[in-house]
């Protein structure tokens, strides 16, 4: 039950909750990169894993929260189908996304909390748009503002990259099924839709306000960091398993079957479309698409959110297979669904094991109580060999470090001029990654940087002739603490970025209000949402139904 907790961003999600807990109001945290502000990443999950910690602690809130997402996603998904397939369709649809691989993927081996919090939260909004946009109705055009709002305050890149994926097609959708007798006329539809838009665009604006401000003053100009998912992932067959085969797992299986039955059904287009298009970008640098869609963006971007966004677009065409194969065959189509549907989501989890995030399960409550005693603390310090352990030390420890996990947030010369990631993980960078390190060894006295915490012995040779000393050793000599003479205490950096304390009140008011605000609004009691079922010939069962491939 507690497997995400392993996961590769788990603990830096933790971290960042970790820091909600004590200092609500005040985004600017002082653990990473000399100092940081924590408005450079939207909070919404983050500040309810804080609020549920009070009660369970940290690591049982993360996987509360992480629970709640996948229960929305249900709910989402089902509701979602609606808008394309029959009930039962839906149904189908909303019982795979319970084992969908590309959710297990992110939840059990990504840990991508923001990630699977903000896509349901999209579709549950979805079909509130659709409702707005054909039908003029007040209280489905109130109820997808505040979701699309909290949806936004859970993941930046889910509102700059996903939602347009997901929201095009419904637009679509509602001007193929826009009749005559309905004031729904195409420049009516239009001018709902702009309507929405703009004050969903303005409602975002000033919620994620903070965010913005930074973005603007402090753009991502940092050396692009390589990530095999934008490798190819044909020459590069070891990452096409990892980013291809287990996200979609026995989904591949219904590929041919997913784009005959879109391109044949006319209502079905725009969805297949949309996952089409999603597909393609998903594959990273197999192909050329996701670079030319994206252009510089494609640099920064890591892209198995693609491939799960994709997986969600085919799952209403896949309730269509789903139901067709049973009504036919019964339980000859049951078992084997069944199974595969299983099976996929057993490989995603436990692809978690078989190539786990950070290998080396280890505790670094030892290192947090030697920086917590002696005033160790009074420095700051770096770890070499920790991997996703880094935000879990800093988690424990009252000292400050000069590196950490969040890409994004760092603005330090040493970290950004090179394109490694997390110092603590250099070697794996290769050449920039080990330069960053050398950068940041050399210009230790700047930074109040007097430890090297070592759990890797590669980095030895480079400490000791960089001028640093072997100064202790922890955990039966597996953990050596390097030091280095005539370091000056830490101070405060990076004081250009710090936040002033009103959009403290705003980072710590606004996006957890919008959830509580999305909460009460989705409980207005709303007459029976028309999609599908709409006495319109196109949305028959018969045409959905049409061009049946299984004979």
């Amino acid at each position: 039950m507690q497997l995400p907790l392993k996961s590769y961003d788990t603990n830096f999600h933790i971290f960042f909750a970790s820091h909600y807990v004590h200092h609500w109001f005040n985004p600017w945290n002082a653990k990473w990169f000399a100092g940081f502000s924590q408005t450079t990443y939207p909070p919404l999950p983050q500040q309810w894993v804080a609020i549920v910690s009070w009660v369970l602690g940290l690591n049982m809130a993360y996987m509360a929260v992480q629970f709640a997402a996948i229960l929305l996603l249900v709910v989402g998904v089902y509701r979602f189908s609606m808008l394309w397939v029959s009930p039962r369709a839906a149904s189908f649809a909303a019982l795979a996304s319970v084992l969908l691989s590309s959710e297990c993927f992110l939840v059990y081996s990504a840990g991508q909390l923001s990630t699977t919090a903000a896509a349901p939260i999209y579709l549950n909004a979805l079909p509130y748009f659709y409702d707005w946009i054909r039908y003029g109705k007040w209280r489905s055009f109130l109820k997808a503002v505040v979701l699309f709002t909290a949806a936004a305050a859970a993941h930046h890149a889910t509102l700059i990259f996903g939602s347009m994926l997901f929201a095009l097609p419904v637009i679509v959708l509602a001007l193929m099924d826009r009749k005559d007798d309905e004031n729904s006329s195409a420049s009516a539809l239009v001018m709902r839709t702009v309507m929405i838009v703009l004050l969903v665009g303005a409602a975002i604006a000033v919620v994620l306000l903070p965010f913005w401000i930074g973005l603007i003053r402090y753009p991502i100009t940092q050396t692009p960091i390589p990530h095999p998912s934008r490798a190819n992932y044909i020459l590069s067959p070891q990452w096409g398993v990892n980013y291809f085969i287990v996200p979609y797992g026995a989904l591949i299986l219904a590929l041919p079957f997913i784009i005959l039955r879109g391109a044949k059904v006319v209502r079905l287009r725009p969805l297949l479309l949309g996952f089409w298009v999603t597909f393609m970008i998903g594959l990273g640098g197999t192909t050329p698409v996701a670079r030319v869609l994206l252009g510089r963006a494609f640099e920064v971007l890591t892209f198995e959110r693609f491939s799960y966004w994709a997986t969600l677009l085919a799952l209403p065409i896949l309730g269509l297979l789903v139901a067709e194969l049973v009504d036919r065959f019964r339980m000859r189509a049951i078992v084997p669904l069944t199974l595969l549907a299983s099976l996929s989501c057993a490989l995603a989890v436990a692809w978690s094991t078989f190539r786990p995030a950070d290998a080396a399960n280890f505790k670094v409550d030892s290192v947090a109580q030697w920086l917590n005693r002696d005033g160790h603390d009074n420095y700051r310090y770096i770890t070499l060999g920790f991997g996703n352990k880094l935000s879990r030390l800093a988690i424990m420890t009252d000292a400050s470090s000069v590196d950490g996990e969040s890409n994004s947030s760092r603005m330090l010369p040493e970290l950004t001029r090179y394109g490694g990631a997390a110092l603590t993980s250099a070697k794996y960078f290769a050449k920039p990654g080990l330069d960053s390190l050398r950068a940041m060894l050399a210009h230790s006295d700047r930074y109040g940087l007097k430890w090297v915490i070592v759990r890797d012995p590669y980095y030895e040779p480079l400490l000791y002739f960089a001028g640093w000393r072997k100064v202790d050793e922890l955990d039966d000599k597996t953990i050596t603490v390097w030091g280095k003479d005539g370091v000056p205490p830490a101070t405060p950096m990076n004081a250009s970025q710090m936040p002033p304390h009103w959009q403290g009140v705003m980072w710590g008011t606004l996006p957890f209000g919008s959830s509580l605000l999305a909460i009460l609004v989705v409980l207005i009691p709303e007459k029976r949402r028309r999609g599908w079922q709409d006495e319109d010939p196109s949305t028959t069962p018969e045409d959905l139904n049409s061009g049946r491939m299984i004979s």
